[in-house]
């Protein structure tokens, strides 16, 4: 793989502008290599080529056919498994074991796609006498990802692996932070037999090359992941040619644990849920609800596990890596000198190893008690290590602390009780619930997306392939 080239109509392009961004290692805070900063001229060549190869080889190929490329694709990705894992590693600072499980959900995306391209059916529906009226489900044509920095690979897989699928030509900006993995697995889909052109990837910063596909008039639909302020700016830049959005913008995922829950299962859960990716996940257990009557006790056992908590280099493959950025890392820091300021006390915080070089972007995991409903470290995402603790009394009060943040991404219900556990799955306002754990194991299979400020249509499962479809209604009259 070239430096500092995108890759357009599978070629390696020089950017148009000249220009390149250096990436840095986030374990130490050292540029390591650089990208193509991307220009509009950038993005109208990718988004040409694409026009190309859907209006033409691509366009043409067979739902079958297309399963079959990115049924390669995966044993591609499969077989390149470490490759992949130490770019994805380098480049977020992620530990290792996080990089191998994006690497195996990366290849698990492109098999589940692959199986699914052919399967992506339409209805005959019952009409009048004389008519045989069907629906046909066709892609939309030309379709833009922009794709965050916590995980490429995974985001790539379930937004790229489904518009292939159901027959659109992509075009792809990373996030400038991270972009290294996607490169690599845009080459191996060459390798795999995608027609040039299919899949296109812009480097660069958001506010150039990401504002360039987001209004570029080329563009038939758009799937963004990010923040809610830029998601707001992509979905206004997009209505100006009347192009559909998938926006999938975060969340402040409560875990709620009651006194009747199997605490030794719990207890793991959410930990792992926060400290996962450096808390650095759209859908992390941010918040832990606890009922009164076991709150001080489970407190005790959390923080005994965050203190337990090691950080250090992406290499070291400790519970935690660094942060992606200064940038992040000096948020998450301004939150916690917010909590110090206004009272809220820390129960427990992990350990930064001696080894880590001091100019790497590393936050201790951090355990907050009795944040109150009102405080933003209750209602914004703080996208880092820190587990914000809240008791309530009872289903109601739970229910209206879970409630209470502009997002409804994922919620996590810990009871024994099955009448307690159907009750709340229906009346916390979240596109995931997940009852006695948490995220499924990741869960290739099942529809993923938001309410209210997390965003709206959804991705993964087969549900993501009608996001990436326009519905025809084809009526004939035969007598």
């Amino acid at each position: 793989m070239e430096e500092a080239k995108h890759f357009i109509g599978s070629e390696w392009v020089a950017p148009a502008g000249g220009e390149t961004i250096p990436v840095l290692d986030p374990s130490d805070g050292q540029p390591f290599t650089q990208l193509a900063r991307g220009t509009a001229a950038d993005i109208e060549a990718a988004v040409r080529a694409a026009r190309h190869a859907f209006e033409g080889p691509w366009g043409a190929a067979s739902a079958a056919d297309r399963g079959r490329i990115l049924y390669r694709l995966s044993m591609l990705v499969a077989a390149r498994h470490d490759e992949l894992a130490q770019l994805e590693a380098r480049d977020t600072g992620k530990p290792l074991r996080q990089a191998r499980a994006d690497a195996a959900a990366l290849a698990r995306y492109f098999e589940f796609y692959a199986g699914a391209a052919d399967k992506l059916h339409g209805e005959t529906l019952p009409y009048q006498t004389g008519y045989t009226v069907f629906t046909v489900r066709e892609p939309h044509g030309v379709t833009g990802h922009i794709v965050p920095w916590n995980y490429p690979m995974q985001i790539f897989g379930r937004s790229v692996g489904a518009a292939l699928a159901a027959g659109n030509a992509c075009v792809v900006k990373p996030a400038e932070d991270a972009c290294l993995s996607v490169l690599r697995v845009a080459e191996l889909a060459a390798e795999a037999g995608l027609p040039a052109g299919a899949l296109n990837i812009v480097t660069g910063y958001g506010h150039e090359a990401g504002a360039a596909l987001a209004r570029h008039a080329g563009i038939d639909h758009i799937s963004f992941t990010g923040s809610p302020e830029t998601g707001k700016l992509v979905v206004q830049m997009a209505a100006e040619n009347h192009v559909p959005v998938t926006l999938e913008l975060g969340g402040k995922s409560p875990q709620i644990v009651f006194a009747d829950a199997d605490l030794d299962a719990a207890l793991p859960v959410l930990v792992s849920a926060i400290v996962q990716n450096a808390g650095q996940t759209c859908s992390a257990g941010s918040r832990v609800l606890i009922e009164r009557s076991i709150y001080e006790p489970l407190l005790d056992r959390l923080g005994a596990a965050f203190s337990a908590l090691r950080v250090g280099p992406s290499h070291a493959d400790l519970d935690c890596g660094p942060l992606i950025s200064a940038k992040q890392q000096q948020r998450v820091w301004d939150f916690l000198s917010d909590a110090h300021h206004d009272g809220i006390g820390m129960v427990a915080h992990g350990e930064i190893i001696h080894e880590a070089p001091e100019t790497g972007f590393y936050q201790a995991p951090t355990l907050l008690r009795d944040v109150p409903a009102g405080h933003h470290l209750a209602n914004e995402e703080v996208f880092g290590p820190v587990l914000a603790a809240m008791s309530f009394a009872d289903e109601d009060e739970a229910v209206a602390l879970a409630n209470g943040t502009p997002y409804g991404l994922v919620a996590g219900i810990w009871t024994r009780d099955g009448a307690r556990q159907l009750r709340l799955a229906r009346r916390v306002r979240s596109g995931q619930v997940f009852i006695n754990n948490y995220g499924a194991g990741g869960g290739v299979e099942l529809p993923f997306g938001g309410v209210k400020h997390s965003g709206h249509g959804r991705e993964k499962g087969f549900e993501a392939l009608y996001g990436f479809t326009v519905l025809k209604t084809v009526a004939i009259r035969h007598g």
